[in-house]
């Protein structure tokens, strides 16, 4: 039986808002500024990313208050949030790329694994690239913090998720993460992002 509270669920959703938060705040910064190819990926990606957390809160949610076992909410996270944050690091690198500058569902876990280090790792490089453009060097380390921490998380998620301590465990992880993600990208938005100039 799983292990899952409401306040447990509740907690869930907070990375979820603070990542919405921080991809809201690059989005609306970079729109109409850099290669739209990209910038549409990086949409796309960032709600897939948002969208799979949400359900997997709310699949919490519902298991705890006893409405049911909607497994499908649960099962859709791994993969939809690995496609979610690769389609976000690629459209991230086309945001960056210039011609002076060129920086270039059924799969097994550890595949969703690489595409989601893979997705991951390009956001987080893209972003870390603007901060240090940007001379917003706070935001390039809270860059590189969440990505280390969204890497726990990775590692976490090979563990059994049925027992509290697990999932308190990640919650905490993810909510220090998605926060360093927010404020890196609040640090970027107030250095001057929506003035960036591929």
């Amino acid at each position: 039986m799983k292990q899952f509270s409401i306040p447990m669920a509740i907690v869930d959703y907070i990375p979820v808002v603070l990542f919405c938060l921080g991809a809201l705040l690059i989005i609306r910064d970079l729109k109409g500024k850099v290669n739209k190819t990209g910038h549409l990926l990086f949409v796309i990606g960032a709600a897939m990313v948002a969208i799979a957390g949400f359900l997997k809160a709310t699949y919490k949610l519902l298991y705890a208050a006893g409405v049911g076992d909607f497994t499908w909410m649960s099962a859709q996270f791994f993969s939809n949030q690995a496609i979610g944050f690769l389609l976000a690091g690629a459209g991230l690198m086309l945001c960056i790329s210039t011609k002076k500058n060129r920086t270039y569902a059924l799969l097994p876990t550890m595949a969703l694994v690489g595409i989601m280090v893979i997705g991951l790792g390009a956001m987080d490089a893209a972003l870390c690239f603007l901060s240090n453009k940007l001379k917003q060097r706070k935001a390039l380390v809270l860059f590189v913090i969440s990505f280390f921490l969204c890497l726990c998380m990775g590692y976490l998620s090979s563990r059994d998720f049925d027992k509290a301590f697990m999932n308190w465990l990640a919650q905490g992880i993810n909510v220090l993460g998605q926060g360093c993600f927010y404020l890196g990208a609040r640090a970027l938005h107030k250095g001057g992002l929506q003035e960036y100039k591929a």
